[in-house]
């Protein structure tokens, strides 16, 4: 049997988060998950995986398809701001020369091509080994590593889901980072060439899965053509929140009148 979910979303596009990630600063923590089909999915079936998205600050629609979805089966406008272009944006138009960035995950010579290009001074990299989020020395060595560039202007998570919204989550948790972790999957390889995107007009239609799938269809069959499906099943029993921009801002004793908890826009199933 397939349980209700409240799926919370805010609602930033691409220029407006990057407006409000731009004005964070470092004198607190906070951090953005990106989700996509594969994370709605997720989002139903572990409890856990709901909770580290209850934790985070931001949740930022990554999927156009899902958008489009949204509008053909509730006439939902929500916009959409994907990880893979805030990071470009992020690098291209905020980070300063002397901003601390601490970069997990990729290669070294990822890491120094991006400091290269865009004369970062102190671009932070570490990359954590394959399957460390199953020990916890290896976690915790990753957590100390950010802690000890803190404050950072941004903490960039490469490391895939939901490894990198775990150690987001443990991050607030601990309470010692300031500054803005973002959950951000491929999008240092894309940002580097290690992966192509789509055209532009393939992402503009929501099918930028078709591209990748054709790309790399021995990893990626699975998600795209046997997991995925699966969404259709689940969009009924998924009931959207919507924030507008600028909600989580609101002060804590304002938020506390609202009838809900938060100031909200109820899209109806």
């Amino acid at each position: 049997m397939i349980m209700p979910v409240s799926f919370k979303l805010d609602n930033y596009d691409l220029d407006q988060f990057v407006r409000q990630a731009s004005e964070f600063g470092q004198d607190r923590y906070g951090f953005a998950v990106t989700p996509n089909v594969d994370h709605l999915i997720r989002f139903h079936s572990d409890a856990a995986f709901r909770a580290l998205y209850a934790d985070s600050t931001y949740v930022l629609l990554d999927s156009r398809f899902l958008s489009h979805l949204f509008a053909l089966t509730r006439g939902a406008r929500i916009a959409v701001c994907t990880g893979s272009d805030l990071t470009a944006q992020l690098f291209a138009r905020v980070m300063r020369p002397d901003d601390t960035i601490v970069l997990i995950g990729g290669a070294r010579s990822q890491a120094k091509m991006l400091a290269d290009r865009y004369g970062l001074e102190k671009l932070r990299h570490f990359n954590p080994p394959m399957g460390f989020i199953n020990d916890p020395a290896a976690v915790e060595e990753c957590l100390q590593f950010i802690e000890s560039n803190s404050p950072f202007r941004y903490c960039l998570l490469g490391v895939g889901s939901p490894q990198q919204e775990i150690l987001a989550q443990q991050l607030k948790a601990r309470g010692k980072a300031r500054g803005l972790a973002l959950c951000v999957g491929a999008s240092i390889n894309f940002l580097t060439g290690a992966e192509r995107r789509a055209p532009r007009w393939i992402q503009r239609i929501g099918a930028e899965w078709i591209f990748r799938l054709a790309g790399d269809p021995r990893r990626l069959a699975k998600r795209y053509l046997v997991r995925g499906p699966r969404v259709f099943a689940l969009l009924p029993f998924t009931n959207i929140v919507l924030r507008p921009p600028g909600a989580v801002a609101i002060s804590a004793a304002v938020a506390l009148k609202a009838t809900t908890g938060e100031i909200r826009t109820q899209v109806s199933t």
